[in-house]
């Protein structure tokens, strides 16, 4: 049995109407953590515990630490979690909600990640929160359960971080032979690692990440999102934070769902769509959601761009 939860696929009106195409929603917002996270970190527990691990580090910077923290109380295993210091106490304190060990280490996420690292015992599994096969095949049933409805999209629009959301829908579509089907990778700016890497031909790692959506916050993507990218048609696209966070309030106002800035990303482009997504009819957003921001502090966010 599975951790996380078949979501609702719904056609959105506002989107529609603003858009002028037949916009989809892929709600895993209303995953029981609160991101589609959950769909490839529970995947992944579940089989490092089959494997006989008693025990599951991770590092984050708040959703997929969340999830581990959930699969890990829901397997009956102890969880630590590695947050950098920009973890908001919000997210910290939903970890510890899912009774995980929390621990605040480094000024950014690749400096959390080295520490969880070294935190590993024989009896412990390292859940990575975007670049496992585990969890690209986990995510991947996102597609499976569009494929099951009976529709297919023209086109997918998608937040990209690190890329585990990328790399599972693209097996997806592989798996379901939609391979055709063009994705829209979206991202803010100060946090575009995947537009970096197309850009250059190659991985590559930002100086820094400047962007209010820390959810999309790897500096780089992982190697397998930027060879997609390479292979099949994957359109990048950068978005500001003050675009991000506008559709945050207004994807509140219209179907009652609070997402963070790094979801708001996708929205942002579904409500504003570029030219060249205009050229698809029918298109499905990944509502990919995320649990870690509030509305007072998006609001604040939005007040300083």
């Amino acid at each position: 049995m599975s951790l996380h939860l078949e979501t609702p696929l719904v056609p959105s009106r506002p989107l529609s109407l603003a858009s002028g195409q037949d916009v989809w929603l892929k709600l895993d917002a209303l995953q029981p953590c609160g991101s589609f996270k959950l769909r490839g970190v529970g995947l992944a527990c579940q089989a490092y515990a089959r494997q006989g691990k008693r025990r599951f580090v991770s590092s984050s910077g708040g959703n997929a630490g969340i999830a581990v923290a959930y699969a890990g109380r829901c397997l009956g295993l102890p969880v630590t979690v590695v947050v950098p210091q920009t973890t908001t106490e919000r997210a910290r304190q939903l970890i510890r909600q899912e009774d995980a060990e929390v621990i605040v280490h480094g000024s950014a996420w690749h400096e959390a990640n080295a520490y969880a690292q070294s935190l590993l015992t024989d009896d412990a599994a390292f859940i990575h929160p975007f670049d496992d096969p585990l969890l690209w095949q986990g995510h991947a049933s996102l597609i499976d359960e569009v494929v099951i409805s009976g529709f297919k999209p023209d086109a997918i629009v998608l937040s990209v971080g690190g890329g585990g959301l990328l790399a599972g829908v693209c097996e997806g579509l592989a798996r379901n032979d939609w391979a055709d089907v063009p994705v829209f990778a979206v991202e803010t700016d100060g946090a575009a690692s995947l537009a970096a890497a197309m850009a250059s031909k190659a991985p590559t790692a930002l100086p820094a990440v400047t962007s209010v959506a820390t959810s999309l916050g790897a500096k780089q993507v992982c190697q397998q999102a930027f060879e997609l990218s390479q292979q099949r048609p994957i359109h990048s696209h950068v978005v500001t934070d003050a675009q991000a966070l506008d559709a945050c309030e207004r994807f509140l106002l219209d179907h009652r769902i609070l997402v963070e800035p790094a979801c708001g990303a996708a929205l942002a482009l579904a409500y504003a769509p570029s030219e060249a997504l205009k050229a698809y009819q029918s298109v499905l957003v990944v509502v990919c959601g995320g649990v870690t921001a509030t509305h007072e502090q998006i609001r604040e966010w939005r007040a300083s761009c």
